[in-house]
């Protein structure tokens, strides 16, 4: 038995100033956007954090600290964008794409933090203690709110243009792109909530209306926080190539005349763009030691050029009954496998 890198010398080289320079120009587009964001949200979160004292405003105040959470974010976001294209080294050898995943999960515990637990905890602090009227307050409150609703909007758009100028919902695969996406459809919502609370509470002179606008504002913070921390831990942990690719991988190399079986295949994606795909697989019988090699060179050199995300490929080849492969460790996962 036999274990291969498709890392070989007479492998032809994949042109990667092609696949570098495209990911180059997707990340300068999104890196245009998270700017766009964090500028719209550092002066929202200000004019808010003010109207929100003068007004006494709990619905206010909450969306704050939402636009204080959404900055903190985007900031993360850059760090994303900006380590995540280093090359591999030694100490990292299949690079640094995960690092994408890694501040996307860090921005998505920072809305929930910063931004759901504070809005909760505003909201349940009005209806215990109540919250002081003050018209010219709520005025100034409910237009910066106008405002905010206005940017956040202006900002969500240039996010969704820019998702779809990507190809649609494949451009929703960049966690930096999906995060500014999601904190900005959420705050649109979360200000609107604002607006509809503060309104009625002026109307009615319950806070109850505020108060359950904050809670709201927290509870929908925490969700899109839950939902963008699973997809990114579902990244860190090593989330297979989805079933339409893993797919065309395994007909590509059943296709392959020198394969009599495909005893397992493992996907893995370790970046935005980039694939680790390893397979056991059985040769016909007769082939020399020589034949094997060039056979393996060749199948891997098939499977770069069909999926170019597949920058590492290893094919052990074995000649043991599918049965036996299958139950083995290296096709189950368990330590000690080959």
């Amino acid at each position: 038995m036999s274990a291969t890198s498709h890392r070989t010398a007479d492998q032809p080289a994949q042109d990667p100033t092609t696949d570098a320079g495209a990911g180059a120009t997707s990340d300068g587009h999104t890196r245009v956007t998270v700017l766009v964001a964090l500028a719209a949200n550092l002066v929202i979160a200000l004019a808010k954090a003010v109207g929100g004292l003068l007004a006494h405003s709990p619905a206010l105040l909450s969306e704050a600290a939402h636009s204080v959470a959404d900055s903190c974010n985007e900031i993360f976001l850059l760090a994303a964008l900006r380590r995540s294209r280093r090359p591999a080294d030694r100490r990292h050898p299949f690079g640094y794409g995960k690092e994408r995943f890694f501040w996307s999960l860090l921005a998505a515990v920072g809305i929930f933090v910063m931004g759901g637990c504070f809005s909760v905890f505003q909201g349940v602090q009005a209806l215990r203690n109540g919250a002081e009227e003050d018209f010219t307050g709520y005025v100034a409150g409910l237009s910066v709110l106008g405002v905010a609703l206005l940017a956040e909007g202006a900002s969500l758009l240039r996010a969704l243009y820019q998702v779809r100028t990507q190809g649609g919902g494949s451009g929703l695969r960049d966690p930096a792109l999906r995060t500014v996406v999601a904190e900005d459809g959420t705050a649109v919502l979360g200000v609107s909530l604002a607006l509809i609370g503060m309104a009625l509470h002026m109307a009615t002179g319950q806070v109850v209306w505020e108060a359950a606008a904050s809670l709201a504002i927290g509870v929908l913070l925490g969700y899109v926080a839950y939902r963008l921390g699973r997809d990114a831990r579902d990244q860190l942990i090593g989330q297979a190539a989805d079933p339409e690719l893993s797919g065309r991988i395994g007909r590509l190399l059943r296709e392959q005349p020198e394969i009599d079986s495909v005893e397992a295949l493992f996907t893995m994606k370790t970046g935005m763009d980039s694939l680790l795909v390893a397979a056991r697989i059985d040769l016909v019988p007769g082939l020399d030691s020589e034949r094997v090699e060039e056979v393996a060179v060749r199948i891997k050199r098939a499977i770069t050029r069909r999926v170019p995300e597949a920058e590492q490929v290893f094919l052990d080849v074995t000649d043991r009954r599918a049965g036996e492969a299958r139950e083995s460790p290296a096709a189950t996962g368990e330590r000690g496998g080959a």
